[in-house]
């Protein structure tokens, strides 16, 4: 404290103020930087509670939503890995606020905590195994990592106001209902499964059905090795050119060309 008043000082003598800055707190999770509209706040502050994903993130997911009825890009909205639904239901109140509510909400996920990691899934910032921390949080009928039920997601999306014959829960891991469930045109992709085989498995039948300058985010391209390696090799493979531009230090967000 003392120290702090003594720098303080020295520069006010130069001609110079210290205040706090408000521009960026990354361990206040509701702080909102002030450049972002009042609009987004609000229903950011209501989705809150039901996202595990920064501000930056949920930003992206409204802005992408915005963009794709903005810009008229048929096909419908589409999260694999969704907890307890908050980034879905940010795009569902923009979806309401905009008067758009004939689009379909396709939330897949096995809505029993997170599907079993390979070798190929690891922390990218100090290389723990997805397998050591699902073993930990495997019980008797869930895994309590990313745990949320159906009924509870169901609650929060129906909590929205978005009519609920347009929402389609699909129940299970995406390599045993993808192909099978799937809309045939995608304006927003999103994918949050963090996992290798999840995340190839969810690009390869997918993004083929995502239209032309429809939005791809990938939630944790910065933080799981398994979910980059598989972006990385589907895009490769497929000799698809693709700027991923940063969201934050985890996610990543692409228009299709």
């Amino acid at each position: 404290m003392i120290f702090g008043r003594i720098i303080k000082k020295f520069f006010y003598k130069l001609g110079y103020t210290i205040v706090n800055s408000r521009i960026y707190n990354p361990e206040d999770k509701n702080f909102i930087p002030y450049d972002i509209e009042e609009g987004f706040k609000d229903f950011f502050l209501l989705c809150r509670p039901f996202t595990m994903t920064s501000v930056e993130k949920m930003y992206a997911m409204y802005k992408a939503t915005e963009y794709i009825i903005k810009n008229k890009i048929a096909g419908e909205i589409v999260e694999c890995g969704v907890w307890k639904g908050g980034s879905m239901m940010i795009s569902a109140l923009n979806l309401l606020g905009m008067n758009e509510t004939n689009r379909l909400l396709y939330l897949y996920d096995t809505y029993k905590g997170m599907a079993k990691p390979t070798t190929k899934d690891f922390r990218i910032f100090d290389k723990t195994s997805a397998i050591k921390i699902w073993n930990k949080k495997k019980k008797d009928n869930c895994i309590e990592w990313c745990y949320a039920s159906l009924e509870e997601v169901k609650k929060n999306l129906y909590s929205t106001g978005y009519p609920k014959k347009n929402i389609k829960f699909i129940k299970g891991r995406v390599q045993d209902s993808i192909p099978n469930i799937i809309p045939e045109k995608i304006a927003l992709l999103r994918l949050d499964t963090d996992l290798y085989e999840s995340t190839y498995h969810e690009l390869t039948y997918l993004y083929p059905k995502l239209m032309k300058n429809g939005i791809l985010i990938i939630d944790d391209y910065g933080l799981w090795k398994g979910q980059k390696n598989a972006v990385d090799h589907y895009f490769q493979e497929n000799n698809i050119n693709i700027l991923l531009n940063r969201i934050d230090e985890e996610g990543r967000i692409s228009i299709k060309t």
